[in-house]
């Protein structure tokens, strides 16, 4: 019954972090939630995506081609709220509660074994479980992408449902076909997956090969099977879609060719005037791409980032990493416990194997691509490192208060306890104030605050003009997808206006009265009764300005002119 109310509250907790003011924290949609949304609406009332693609795999949205199972999730949503930030998010949301929930099943699963008489004096299954949710619930990094529509939300929750069915199908076989549609449709859902996902579902088929291989191969067979039919339509869109990969191929280290042959060509050309045969052999450029892999997969425990300053701003909480401070001590004992500890190693030999397989394993599908580390494409190393830290923390507690030194009376003990929960509180409290509070001021700017506002003011300015043109350029890239979204504009009308797909293989779109596309004076009608929506450097200086629109920090934003 205790462990029950625990595991409410917990839930509950989880539910509050991820559903208060969800839809106006953080304050604005990013292009790629708009994206997602407006492509949800089309689904949900013409059945096809914004470039006219009946019931897509894979959404083209932007050039990129992401998977399309987000905007799926999104349609129920925006028919029940309508085409809404909190609509647009929400599925988020849900599937980070879901998976708070699942590391609780997951992670008993995983140390069932560890029922040694000396370790449970000091630890047990129930416990490391509750802690390891619990720790989830309140992770900034977890309610960082909870809380916006990001694809890789709902990839881990999906991964984590896929390893807990596969466990619970090693006592139950028919939970095997289980653990394999949600492994499938991890891959539908973003692109880190189709390297991570088979990598994931190798690891626990070695591990468990003993359990798994002792049933007999109708299982086996019947769950490699329901595994390929699902995921059978992501694979014929790749192998048709010569474009289905672009995004991935794009983010790669061998992407930037002219960059990486310039820093080749410069250092071999030193080599040779040095005459360094040893350089000459090291500053190959294959070599190079090995070494940015590497220390793109290394950057990824850089302390610096998970504890103090995080990476892209929309990723984490300003002024903050995206783990806890106070976490780390007890990360570190929880490694080092599960590593040398001979009870985790011979009770829970294939459990503590696993988790560490998760671990090395997940900054696999980053290491490869520019901009590491990066919180997004590495969001499965969650619930690793609050495993870890659930097993370190009860240690800890249970070496802290074997201290019999008293001060004053007091047990050493429980001040130390009690020091520590201040500074826990502490912790938490102030990433409570930066995320809720200081987000939206600092970094308004990044995710894209101001087009909301702005449409509303042309809404009601725009019966004045003969048409609307608006920038594409820069801080307004991708411009027309926020008017489709906050317009609510009929998605069969678009689709019947662009010409699809024609006229959408660039930056620029023409719909009703607006024209998306980059301003130019020397090339603009002097003598047309038009509105123009730029950034502050588009503003001619003859020109009249109606309304400026500025982030929350007080830098300009957008001005609305004429």
């Amino acid at each position: 019954m205790k462990k029950n109310l625990f595991l409410f509250l917990i839930i509950f907790l989880a539910t509050l972090l991820r559903f208060y003011n969800l839809g106006s924290t953080p304050v604005s949609l990013d292009w790629d939630e708009a994206a997602l949304g407006y492509n949800a609406y089309s689904i949900a009332e013409t059945g096809r995506d914004e470039y006219g693609e009946f019931m897509p795999v894979v959404l083209k949205s932007f050039g990129d081609y992401k998977p399309a199972l987000y905007a799926y999730l999104s349609v129920p949503a925006v028919k029940i709220f309508g085409l809404t930030p909190f609509a647009v998010r929400t599925p988020s949301a849900l599937f980070g509660v879901l998976t708070v929930l699942a590391t609780y099943f997951l992670t008993k699963e995983l140390f069932i074994g560890t029922r040694s008489s000396k370790l449970k004096k000091l630890i047990d299954p129930e416990s490391i479980a509750l802690l390891a949710s619990f720790l989830l619930a309140i992770s900034p990094w977890h309610i960082q992408f909870s809380r916006t529509g990001f694809e890789a939300n709902v990839a881990l929750a999906l991964n984590i449902f896929t390893a807990l069915f596969f466990l619970k199908g090693l006592k139950k076989p028919y939970f095997l076909i289980v653990s394999a549609v949600f492994a499938a449709f991890s891959i539908y859902s973003y692109q880190s997956e189709k390297v991570f996902v088979p990598l994931f579902v190798l690891a626990l088929i070695f591990i468990y090969r003993k359990n798994l291989f002792s049933f007999p191969k109708k299982y086996i067979t019947l769950t490699a099977v329901v595994g390929i039919i699902v995921i059978l339509p992501m694979v014929s869109y790749i192998l048709k879609n010569d474009q289905a990969l672009s995004r991935a191929r794009g983010s790669l280290v061998f992407s930037n060719e002219t960059k990486h042959l310039e820093e080749n060509q410069n250092r071999i050309r030193i080599d040779k005037e040095r005459s360094d045969i040893v350089g000459l052999v090291f500053d190959n450029r294959r070599i190079l791409y090995v070494k940015s892999a590497i220390g793109g997969y290394l950057s990824h425990f850089d302390i610096n980032w998970l504890f103090i300053s995080g990476d892209s701003a929309r990723h984490h909480a300003p002024g903050m990493g995206i783990m806890y401070l106070w976490e780390l001590p007890f990360l570190l004992v929880g490694i080092y416990v599960l590593v040398f500890n001979k009870f985790f190693i011979k009770e829970n030999k294939n459990g503590t194997i696993f988790i560490f397989a998760w671990l090395l394993m997940a900054p696999i599908p980053a290491a490869f691509t520019t901009d590491v580390p990066h919180a997004v494409r590495t969001l499965n190393f969650l619930p690793t490192f609050q495993i870890f830290t659930a097993v370190g923390l009860l240690i800890g507690i249970s070496k802290i208060l074997s201290i019999k030194y008293k001060i004053l009376s007091i047990r050493v003990s429980f001040l130390l306890l009690f020091a520590y929960c201040l500074f826990i509180i502490f912790n938490f409290a102030y990433y409570l104030n930066q995320y809720f509070v200081q987000q939206d001021y600092f970094y308004s700017k990044y995710w894209q605050y101001g087009h909301k506002e702005t449409i509303e003011f042309v809404e009601k300015e725009a019966g004045n003009y003969n048409k609307v043109v608006v920038s594409n350029e820069d801080f307004l890239d991708q411009s027309y997808i926020f008017y489709l979204f906050y317009t609510k504009y009929p998605p069969q009308k678009y689709q019947e206006e662009v010409e699809l797909p024609a006229n959408t293989k660039g930056k620029n779109r023409a719909f009703g009265i607006y024209e998306h596309r980059p301003i130019r004076w020397d090339k603009e009608d002097k003598n047309a009764d038009i509105l123009y929506v730029g950034r502050p450097r588009d503003v001619k200086k003859d020109a009249r300005v109606l309304k400026i629109i500025n982030y929350l920090d007080g830098e300009e934003a957008i001005i609305i002119f004429d």
